[in-house]
């Protein structure tokens, strides 16, 4: 016999078949928080960059990088002491031609005043230049190569910390010219009255070449014209020149840049899984959930692995209703 209930009193019991009340699996995988591997994923996904982080990024990493560098002790009986042995060392190659390249050039006064201005300002305004080119037209590819580019210039600050380096312009009993303080030209933070302002003994590596190749690879890896393509590889032929005519470097300097920016690139390649220039040109939206749509997706070039979306052509008319039945003809 089964328990009677009280008056007024009714029991519900689940039907047979249906199973009880739980939570949605909608609502829970909406609510689900994502786990430390997606997140990792996430940040590891190429995206359209946002201007104003950029611009914030770039502005405090340049401003550390320019306080840790001056704060390096200022060891000049040791940077004296490398910059011999540099230069001994390259005299044993028979490779020390940086006094008759710094003593021909600066017999030109037109073209040492050049590579003196050269020095002090295409070393920020072309690197600037790349950034924005990138940004606008390679944004899938942006960060990457971004990277590539912080991780050179975070390199070489261990560079500055274990081997301080005199330029050859300070060097004692060498016959180098200081082609900024003999012809007063504007601009070098490493002579005359803004000495005091930046630190003398960070010669190795050279970020002139570290980041003229960075400019100049990038731009002939991703350049379209044969022009630009060309002129990509001859920036850092001509940064070259540049260092070595205004004694601000040997050229050993110039291989401790190029061994940075190679580090650099493979930090990228590790942490993207691919080169910059092999990433996709597209990128997706911010949230991850599909392609840029509107306006900002038209202003992006389409990849060529993707067709041409076809166009939405007009819906056709509607046909006029046919008559129900024979019977309602008009006779």
């Amino acid at each position: 016999m089964e328990d009677s209930l009280p008056m007024g009193e009714t029991q519900v019991t689940a039907q047979e078949g249906r199973s009880t009340a739980g939570p949605s699996p909608i609502v829970a995988d909406r609510t689900a928080k994502p786990g430390w591997s997606a997140r990792f994923r996430s940040l590891r996904m190429p995206r359209r960059p946002r201007l104003w982080f950029e611009v914030l990024l770039i502005a405090v990493s340049y401003w550390l990088y320019s306080l840790v560098r001056n704060a390096v002790p200022e060891q000049k009986a040791a940077a004296l002491r490398n910059a011999d042995w540099i230069w001994s060392a390259e005299k044993s190659l028979g490779l020390a031609f940086e006094e008759t390249v710094n003593h021909a050039v600066n017999s030109v006064t037109w073209l040492i005043v050049s590579m003196n201005y050269y020095y002090a300002t295409l070393h920020f305004v072309v690197t600037i230049g790349v950034l924005v080119w990138l940004f606008r037209r390679h944004p899938g590819r942006y960060a990457a190569t971004r990277l590539v580019l912080f991780a050179t210039t975070a390199v070489a600050l261990l560079g500055y910390y274990l081997y301080p380096l005199a330029p050859p312009r300070l060097m004692n009993g060498a016959n180098f010219i200081d082609t900024v303080l003999v012809h007063e030209t504007w601009g070098s933070m490493a002579s005359g009255n803004f000495k005091n302002m930046s630190n003398q003994y960070a010669a190795m590596p050279s970020m002139h070449i570290g980041w003229s190749l960075w400019c100049g690879l990038t731009i002939f890896a991703l350049a379209s014209a044969p022009w630009a393509r060309i002129l990509g590889l001859l920036y850092p032929t001509l940064t070259l020149v540049v260092i070595v005519a205004t004694a601000n470097h040997f050229w050993l300097d110039a291989v401790g840049g190029m061994a940075c920016l190679a580090f650099g690139y493979a930090v990228s390649r590790v942490w993207y899984g691919s080169l910059p220039h092999r990433l996709p040109k597209w990128v997706h939206s911010g949230n991850g959930k599909g392609r840029l749509t509107g306006l900002r997706a038209a202003r992006l070039p389409r990849p060529a692995s993707e067709p041409e979306p076809e166009p939405k052509s007009a819906p056709e008319p509607k046909s006029a209703p046919e008559a129900e039945t024979a019977g309602s003809r008009r006779p």
